[in-house]
């Protein structure tokens, strides 16, 4: 009796561990399950096609996503080669060559368009910094060199159309040290101070433009003549150019734009959105200036900072906001109503969905993201968006294709 009493009590608790382990693991499913909503997305590792001609990308500075899902990239190409790059350039070896500076991929990432550079009637910028395909086909096309203070725009056959303000405008004589100086400055209706990114409103016909690695502003033109319309700096204020010190996360936010000025976009409902990238903030404002708010990310940031480039979401609202971060190499999610960072994706590394500077950013009308890499990650990404669901920590690091 006492034999099949302890059998029973035996069986008893076995039975309850397995009841309270399942219990468990239900548990912990559910709470890794709840996580927070957001867009959810995944490397494609096959895209884009490889390059023709043994081209290969120098840094990857700007990219943009037509009306057609054209994707549009601009590079530094042979300028920003590596050392052994260049040797095989030189025809040391079968490979490589710098591509032609722009270049236009088709949805299933083969390359359908490629020009640019030097040519008659236009100044190239020194060191080619941003593009834009604006609502009539036209492409922008900005510049960050120590000379660039104009910015330029073709057709899409690369064919010249205009060139808006006049290079080295805002160089001076050489300082004691034999380092250069500025004259003009960030009040220059004229002329630009290398323009890091320019958006076109399509419902003004205004370009707004990020500038930028020399100014510290937000300039508006006229997007048929190139004529200033208007210009403010930080917090809607009048620019100023006084040097400011390296920013500090725990210092009051500075009064003025920090060096570079990365981007300025406009949302379909009239909300402008700049980059103040070494400050680590987003700073948001009315089509007049008018200052609304300002959000840091990842405020502990240093050196380049945290916010380089800002992208929206494909639904008719523009719910998020996709934030580039080339220090911490990776993408921020942003609810855009509010502001809340809600996940980020992305890891340092060269493998698909790892990012090695990651610079500029844009949308396809399905909402897949475009992303390029600066200094020595020179390449262009695709990740395919994948719904809106529950994303289960608040960094996900890479988004590598998951089976389903």
């Amino acid at each position: 009796m006492n034999r099949n009493r302890t059998l029973l009590i035996g069986v008893f608790f076995v039975a309850l561990l397995i009841v309270l382990g399942i219990a468990q693991a239900v548990l912990a499913r559910a709470t890794a399950q709840q996580g927070v909503e957001a867009p959810r997305f995944e490397v494609d590792p096959f895209w884009p096609r490889p390059l023709p001609n043994n081209w290969v990308l120098g840094q990857a500075i700007g990219v943009w996503v037509d009306a057609q899902d054209v994707v549009w990239i601009i590079h530094r190409g042979s300028s920003t080669l590596a050392d052994n790059e260049k040797a095989l350039e030189l025809k040391n070896g079968e490979c490589c060559a710098g591509a032609p500076p722009v270049l236009a991929f088709d949805a299933n990432g083969n390359l359908v368009r490629s020009w640019g550079g030097p040519g008659q009637g236009y100044d190239w910028p020194a060191g080619n910094h941003g593009m834009f395909i604006d609502h009539l086909g036209n492409v922008w096309i900005g510049g960050n060199g120590p000379g660039d203070s104009h910015i330029l725009k073709f057709t899409k056959d690369g064919t010249f159309i205009a060139q808006y303000g006049k290079p080295n405008a805002r160089r001076g004589p050489p300082n004691a040290q034999g380092q250069p100086t500025y004259v003009g400055g960030s009040n220059d209706p004229a002329n630009f101070g290398r323009v890091a990114k320019i958006f076109v409103d399509p419902k003004a016909n205004e370009a707004y433009l990020a500038d930028g690695y020399l100014n510290k502003r937000v300039a508006v033109l006229d997007a048929a003549s190139g004529t200033m319309k208007r210009y403010w700096g930080a917090y809607g204020n009048k620019p100023d150019d006084t040097p400011v010190p390296p920013y500090d996360p725990a210092a009051p936010p500075a009064k003025q734009f920090r060096n570079p000025v990365h981007c300025a976009m406009l949302s379909n409902d009239g909300i402008l959105y700049v980059c103040d990238r070494n400050s680590d903030r987003l700073q948001v404002f009315k089509p007049d200036g008018t200052f609304i708010r300002e959000v840091f990310i990842a405020r502990g940031t240093k050196a380049s900072g945290s916010v380089w480039d800002v992208a929206f979401s494909r639904d008719p609202q523009q719910r998020y906001l996709y934030v580039t971060d080339g220090m911490n190499n990776r993408i921020h999610v942003l609810r855009r109503d509010t502001l809340e960072e809600l996940t980020s994706f992305g890891t340092g590394g060269r493998q698909p969905g790892q990012f090695f500077g990651v610079h500029s950013i844009a949308t396809d009308s399905k909402g897949n993201i475009y992303t390029t890499e600066t200094w020595e990650g020179k390449r262009l990404q695709k990740f395919v968006f994948k719904g809106v669901g529950r994303v289960r920590t608040p960094h996900q690091g890479p988004v590598w294709p998951e089976t389903r």
